[in-house]
Formats: C-alpha cells, sequence, structure tokens
C-alpha cells in the first residue's frame, strides 16, 4: 500500500533533501559473487504476524529429504544466541516450506534470511514474490501480549531480510494534521488489559532527544474505546530550541503509571515510511529564530516532530 505524499504549503524542503532521516548502523552482507546459485524465497503474511516461507530446494537434489535443511533468522548486530532456526519440510511442487508462527517471539530488530542444509554454510535469500495483503489496514484482536509485526523487504544489495516490532502496548498513529498551530495526531491503542481505561487520564509526550530533561506535554482528546488525539503546539516545542535539529519522540503515558506507549505506524506492508510518507513543513515564529517544523517516521517507523531552522528567503 502506497499512501499519496502530503504537498508541502511553503516552498522549504526538509533538512537533508534526498536523503533518509537515519540510517541502520548495520548493513546486510552484499549477495555471492556472479555465478553462484543463491536460492529465492516467496513469502506470505497473515493477519495475525505470521509468515509463510516457500523456496525452491536448497543444495542437493535429495534436500526435500533432509531432516537439518533450515531457514535461518539471524539479527543484523546481535550474536550466536540471536538466530532463529524454522525447519523446511516439503511444501509441494518440489519447493520447500518453513513457517514462522506470530507466536514464535522475534526481537525488534532487521533479520537477515538465510537457508542452511547438511554440513553447507547457511547461504543468504533472495525476495521472491511476496503476498502483504493480509498486512494491509491491519486490526490487531483483543489481547495484552505483545504485538507481533513482521515485514519482509530487499535490502539494498538484493537480499531478504525481515524488520521485526514486538510491542505491548502499542500506540498506532493515524492521521496526522500539521497546522499553523501544531500538530495534530489521531490513532488507536492496542494491546492494553482495557483501552479505553488505559487512556482515561493519559497524557501525550514529547521527549527532545537532544535533552531528555526536555519534556512536552498534552492532553487527549474525547475519544472513543482505543481511539485517541491530542495537538501538540509549535510554541511549546520551540520555546527551548536555540537553533539547530532537535527530534521530538512521540510516546503515550497513562495516569496510573504503568509503561508507556511510544507512536509508530507499523500495522501496515511500508517497511520504511520515511521513504513514503511525507508532510508538510510548516513555518514557525520561535523566540529564537524563525523555525520550520515537521512531523516524520524514523527509521524504525516511530513517529517524531522535527524541528529546524528555517531557511532565508529567496531575495
Amino acid at each position: 500500500m502506497t499512501p499519496p505524499r502530503a504537498s508541502a504549503p511553503t516552498p522549504f524542503e526538509p533538512p537533508h533533501a534526498g536523503t533518509t532521516f537515519e540510517e541502520p548502523t548495520a548493513v546486510s552482507a552484499p549477495l555471492p559473487a556472479s555465478g553462484t546459485v543463491t536460492p529465492a524465497a516467496d513469502c506470505i503474511a497473515d493477519s495475525a504476524g505470521g509468515l509463510t516461507f516457500d523456496l525452491d530446494a536448497p543444495g542437493a537434489p535429495d534436500a526435500s529429504g533432509d531432516w537439518s535443511a533450515a531457514l535461518v533468522l539471524r539479527l543484523r548486530g546481535g550474536g550466536e544466541a540471536d538466530e532463529v532456526r524454522l525447519p523446511l519440510a516439503p511444501g509441494g511442487e518440489g519447493r520447500l516450506r518453513a513457517v514462522l508462527p506470530s507466536t514464535v517471539a522475534l526481537p525488534e530488530g532487521r533479520w537477515d534470511v538465510h537457508v542452511a542444509c547438511g554440513d553447507a554454510a547457511p547461504r543468504r535469500l533472495r525476495p521472491g514474490v511476496d503476498d502483504l495483503r493480509a498486512l494491509v489496514d491491519r486490526r490487531p484482536g483483543p489481547g495484552t501480549s505483545p504485538l507481533s509485526v513482521r515485514i519482509p523487504y530487499t535490502t539494498k544489495h538484493g537480499n531478504l531480510s525481515l524488520r521485526s516490532w514486538l510491542r505491548a502496548p502499542h500506540a498506532e498513529a493515524g492521521d496526522l494534521r500539521p497546522e499553523a498551530a501544531g500538530l495534530t495526531v489521531r490513532g488507536r491503542l492496542y494491546r492494553a488489559p482495557d483501552a479505553a481505561a488505559w487512556l482515561a487520564g493519559a497524557v501525550a509526550e514529547a521527549r527532545c532527544r537532544r535533552d531528555a530533561d526536555l519534556v512536552v506535554t498534552a492532553d487527549l482528546g474525547p475519544g472513543e474505546g482505543q481511539e485517541f488525539s491530542f495537538t501538540l503546539d509549535w510554541a511549546k516545542l520551540t520555546e527551548h530550541w536555540r537553533g539547530g535539529l532537535d527530534v521530538w519522540d512521540l510516546w503515550l503515558r497513562p495516569a496510573d503509571g504503568s509503561g508507556p506507549a511510544r507512536l509508530a505506524r507499523i500495522l501496515d506492508d511500508v517497511v520504511d515510511k520515511q521513504q513514503v510518507f511525507a508532510y508538510p513543513v510548516l513555518p514557525v515564529d520561535a523566540g529564537y529564530a524563525p523555525a520550520r517544523a515537521t512531523a516524520a517516521y524514523d527509521a524504525d517507523n516511530d513517529l517524531v516532530v522535527r524541528i529546524d531552522e528555517r531557511p532565508p528567503a529567496a531575495s
């Protein structure tokens, strides 16, 4: 699903135009040298957060009967313990199948996908055909167990990887309305024991990455059940701004003192929101200097607000 890009009401470009706001600190390895046969895997997602992988038999023709054949998931930047092995079984038409159920906990991060057979070293898999229709506009059912989200994607080197999220509670960002006075956010809360009770008395928090002591709060507006809304004033976000770039992370904090919920957008099939969702960059009359503000998603699809210096008007 590819949403329309929002048009900006000003000629200002977001900072670092043409690049992403943030890049992962670790990247996947390149594919093997040309001439090496690299198998590909098709992925099918289900609405509960599970994934099914179908691939051609790796290695020897009798690999489908090799009990050691496995799909291997390795957490990028992790250690030896950060590995999940899924048995490969005959899936029909000479293919092999591995299943990653939603009940198998996959910690947050980027997982590189390999195939292993016998004593041969595991090999990276190429992406095949993905069926991610079940992830579009996903509405998880009730429960308090962590919400599992896994989205397969193609790395810049052409490998198959997964982006995994595991969150409870989770605040899914919906409609965003950047306006002259501030940013209005609407969303839904998932995986809280009682969403309406959790939201009663809760507040929205904007936490400044530059200074952990800088926190701006906003009351939640009226909502029904799991729904919430709030408005962050640009004036409050720029009160202590002294030039340069400030990035604010957005959270919901309940009144009962239990764990907060990070605002993010992960319940769809778009693995990298910062490359797809663009919001207006608005001028703000800050006390220190002319500023500009925009909403954005970072490399983890978490919702942030960016405050930066406003370029001088062209003469």
